[in-house]
C-alpha cells in the first residue's frame, strides 16, 4: 500500500510539473532556427519528466521502450549491452573532450554531466552559443547510438525558492531536450524533469558545492530487446 501511494503521488506531482512546465513555455518563438524554443512540442510529444521513471523506474521506462519500438527502434540482446554501452561510451568521451562535460559510466547506464558555468549564464535558460558545438557532438552520437532511452534531469542549488529552483530547472531540462530533438535525437526516446534542489551532489554551504549542484544530467539507459 505505501508503495502504491509514493507512486500515485509521484505521478501526481510529474503531472503537476508537466502543467507548469508547459505554461512556462507558452511564449516560446516560432523561429525555426532558435535553439532554444520547444521545437513542434518536443518536449510534451516527450512525457516531459515522467518524475515515477526517474525515481523509481520501471513503469515510466517500460513506457518509454514501448514508444521505442513503436516508433521502428528494436531492443538490445541482453549479452550485447555492455559492448554496445562501451562504444558509445568511447564516443561521447571523445567527442565531449575538453567541453566541460564529464562523462561517466554506472554498469549499464552513461551519464553525461552538464556544468551550469557551460551551458547556462546565471539564472538564465537559454543555452549558451558556445556551447551548441559541443551538444552538437552529443546529439550526433546519441542520434547514431538510437537504442537508449535518453533521460534529461535539470538541478539547482538551494539559493532562492524552492517554486523558482523547480521552475528553472525545468527550463533548463527542457532547453537541453529540446536542443537535442532539434538535432535529430527522436522525441519518442526522452524522458524530461526538473529536479529543482531536490537531488545534489555536493553541499550547499560552499560556492563550489553550490556550483557542482546547478547541472542537467544526461542519463543513457539501455532498451532491452524484449522490454
Amino acid at each position: 500500500m505505501k508503495n502504491t501511494a509514493l507512486k500515485t503521488s509521484l505521478i501526481a506531482l510529474a503531472t503537476s510539473m508537466l502543467m507548469v512546465s508547459c505554461a512556462s513555455y507558452t511564449g516560446q518563438t516560432s523561429d525555426p532556427n532558435d535553439p532554444n524554443r520547444t521545437r513542434n512540442g518536443a518536449l510534451i510529444g516527450a512525457g516531459i519528466g515522467v518524475l515515477a521513471g526517474l525515481l523509481t523506474g520501471d513503469d515510466a521506462t517500460e513506457r518509454r521502450q514501448h514508444a521505442m519500438v513503436g516508433a521502428g527502434i528494436g531492443g538490445l540482446a541482453g549479452g550485447s549491452i555492455g559492448a554496445y554501452q562501451d562504444r558509445q561510451e568511447a564516443e561521447l568521451r571523445r567527442q565531449t573532450a575538453g567541453t566541460g562535460i564529464d562523462v561517466s559510466r554506472d554498469g549499464d547506464v552513461i551519464k553525461l554531466n552538464l556544468p551550469n558555468g557551460v551551458t547556462f549564464d546565471f539564472a538564465k535558460a537559454d543555452l549558451k552559443p558556445e556551447f551548441y558545438g559541443a551538444l552538437n557532438n552529443v546529439a550526433k552520437t546519441l542520434a547514431q547510438y538510437n537504442q537508449t532511452i535518453v533521460e534529461v534531469s535539470g538541478h539547482t542549488d538551494s539559493v532562492g525558492s524552492d517554486a523558482s529552483n523547480q521552475t528553472l530547472s525545468e527550463q533548463r531540462a527542457n532547453a537541453v531536450a529540446s536542443y537535442l530533438v532539434g538535432q535529430g535525437v527522436i522525441r519518442e526516446r526522452l524522458e524530461v524533469i526538473g529536479m529543482g534542489e531536490r537531488m545534489p551532489i555536493a553541499s550547499n554551504d560552499t560556492d563550489a558545492g553550490r556550483a557542482a549542484n546547478r547541472r542537467v544530467e544526461i542519463r543513457l539507459l539501455p532498451v532491452q530487446a524484449g522490454g
